[in-house]
Order: C-alpha cells, then structure tokens, then sequence
C-alpha cells in the first residue's frame, strides 16, 4: 500500500460517513454532507497527482481508484434522487450512472481484445467529471426547499455535465466502435448461408 492507494482506500471509507452525516436530522448535515463530498472529490485529484508525482502507480491503484469515484458518485446521486423526489434531479442522475455502466463495460471487454488504450479518459471526459463533481457539491450544500439561488447554479452544472456525459459517452462509443461491429458482417454472411 502506498500513498495514493491510501488516499483512494480512504475515499471508498468516506461513503459511508456520507451517508450517516446526509441522513442526520439537522440543518448543517446538509454542509456536513458537502464537505465529506468536498473532501472525496480533493482525494480524487491527489492520489492521481501523487502516483503520477512520486511514480508510484500500481495495478492495484489503477482498478480501485475509478472504483471508488463511481461508488462515491452513484450513492450520493442515489440518496440526491430521494431528497429531491423529482424528474428534473433523478433524470440527470440516471444518465449519470447509466453512462458510468455502460463505459465502465466498455472498458472491460476492451480490455480484454487489448485495446483499452484506444478509449482512454478523454479531456472532455474530465472537464464532465470536474462539473458534475461542482454541481452535487453544490446541491449537497442548499437545503432543497429554499429555493436558493445556488440551487439554479447547481442545477444548471449539472445539466452542463450531462450534456457533456452523453458528448463524451458517444466518443468512446464512436472510437470502440469498429471493433463493436469487426465481425458483424461475416455473422450476416454465416447466418444467410445456414438459412
């Protein structure tokens, strides 16, 4: 273990927190929440910063930190959907978390043909992933019912960054996809000949 993998162990340790300090009946549970979130999100920046800084990237670390990122990410739009109880915060939360699956299984069966490298994380893909990391956070922070001015910010990101999670999706679709349909054809000729 070293100290990026710490970092990102200890993040995948916060979710938990995150979900005793959102439930908590009182008011500041709501900043509380926001600052375990907050405190997730600068781990997520620094063990990928120190393992690039200190060379100290591993096999390990490079499956459990997206791991922990999606974990994080999808519990807290989860219990988000409940508090806010509307189409307008659980829909972008699907896209969210269906596009996580989807890329996440992408990913995996590239991996498998060796050709990961060919859908490695995109500049747009971290620009979406820093919008939507501001947008919860600033959800997080607004008591819902106040109908505050940050809440329209928070809103407004995050459909910012699921215009750019279904931009950089097709991306990743658009690279994988001649390897999605490689043998496509030859199934059609094999299926029209055994009719």
């Amino acid at each position: 273990m070293n100290i990026p993998n710490i970092l990102t162990s200890f993040r995948i340790l916060l979710i938990p927190l995150f979900v005793v300090l959102f439930y908590l009946p009182y008011k500041w549970s709501y900043l509380a929440s926001a600052a375990c979130f907050a405190l997730a999100a600068i781990t997520d920046w620094f063990d990928g910063y120190l393992a690039r800084k200190l060379d100290q990237t591993t096999p390990f670390g490079a499956f459990l930190d997206p791991v922990a990122d999606k974990l994080m990410v999808a519990v807290v739009l989860v219990l988000m959907t409940e508090r806010f109880g509307t189409a307008e915060f659980a829909i972008p939360a699907a896209v969210i978390v269906g596009r996580e699956i989807v890329i996440s299984a992408l990913r995996e069966w590239m991996a498998e043909l060796g050709e990961r490298a060919s859908i490695a994380v995109s500049y747009i893909g971290k620009v979406k992933t820093t919008l939507q990391m501001i947008a919860i956070l600033v959800l997080l922070a607004v008591i819902p019912d106040h109908g505050h001015w940050m809440m329209k910010v928070g809103y407004g990101l995050l459909y910012l960054a699921v215009i750019l999670t279904l931009w950089s999706a097709f991306l990743y679709l658009r690279a994988a996809w001649p390897l999605l349909t490689r043998n496509m054809g030859a199934d059609e000729d094999n299926n029209g000949k055994s009719g």
